[in-house]
């Protein structure tokens, strides 16, 4: 009876204006090889955050998507949401 974890990234989305890079991982539990369990767990990269410690595929998704225009756009809607909120 041998139980196995598996962690592997099933499932990697580009998603909205500032391609926000989508990242969802599954743990999988196998007993004899047959899988008994699975949960997932999701966590994103936005456009000029540091992404160096991800995968190749990731980083190579992110490197694409997170243009020096996309970054750009998306430190301005930053800015200008920070001062909405400053002006309440």
């Amino acid at each position: 009876m041998a139980l196995e974890e598996v962690t592997e990234q099933d499932k990697i989305e580009v998603v909205g204006a500032f391609k926000t890079v989508q990242i969802r991982t599954a743990n999988v539990i196998k007993k004899d090889g047959v899988e008994i369990a699975r949960s997932f767990h999701r966590y994103t990269i936005e456009a000029g955050q540091d992404y160096s410690d991800q995968s190749t595929e990731v980083k190579a998704i992110c490197a694409a998507v997170h243009t020096s225009d996309v970054i750009a756009a998306k430190a301005a809607h930053d800015e200008k949401m920070a001062k909405n909120i400053e002006d309440r």
